[in-house]
């Protein structure tokens, strides 16, 4: 049951183990089992990668989302994990998600210790995505980048993993029905790619 688990780093790292396997694009390291970058052979799309940051707070963590600004091209205004594309700058997926966290909130990569991983997430805008899963010990101070961030919120672990919080809702894109879930927090609407990554983190943490 999601309210007997206890939610402290060994035990979701111990749970995200196995979670990102190589059939589903991302390569582990044979010595700490850390994701190190993107396995030939994987799905195509446009690699990107994002960060899911688990503050550590006792005894129920906070994940670390964003609210988009409305004036950006892609996605605006809408609730998502700090990430973006993977740059030829960056050493694989999991440094882009951390150098993304930085640019865009200005979390130090130092403070965060990698857990592990989610299996890759294909969006219908055609992004292939990385979901990493970082530990924030608190406290923490975030500088959000001003053009792409218009807010920084913290959404409980414990309301994530309780499958009466995901909501399945569709729509249409040029003649495509797609289906996706919603994740409603307060006034926040969590949906798309973003509720979809936190769906499967709540099922490989409470399977």
């Amino acid at each position: 049951m999601a309210g007997d688990l206890p939610l402290n780093r060994e035990t979701l790292r111990q749970k995200l183990r196995d979670a990102c396997a190589p059939t589903d694009g991302v390569l582990l390291s044979a010595d700490s089992g850390s994701p190190v970058g993107p396995q030939a052979g994987a799905p195509a799309g446009v690699p990107a990668a994002v960060l899911i940051g688990l503050v550590g707070h006792r005894p129920n963590p906070g994940i670390i989302l964003t609210e988009r600004t409305a004036h950006l091209t892609n996605h605006a205004a809408e609730v998502s994990f700090p990430g973006g594309k993977v740059e030829k700058i960056d050493d694989g997926p999991e440094a882009a998600a951390l150098r993304e966290a930085f640019e865009e909130i200005g979390l130090d990569p130092g403070r965060v210790e990698l857990l592990g991983c989610l299996p890759a997430h294909r969006t219908i805008s055609g992004f292939q995505v990385y979901p990493f899963v970082g530990w924030i010990e608190p406290p923490v101070e975030f500088a959000p980048d001003a053009h792409e961030v218009a807010d920084i919120f913290e959404v409980p672990l414990r309301f994530v993993l309780d499958p009466a919080n995901h909501r399945r809702e569709a729509l249409v894109v040029g003649g495509v029905r797609h289906e996706f879930y919603v994740i409603a927090y307060g006034r926040r609407r969590i949906w798309g790619a973003t509720a979809g990554m936190l769906v499967t983190l709540a099922r490989v943490l409470t399977g």
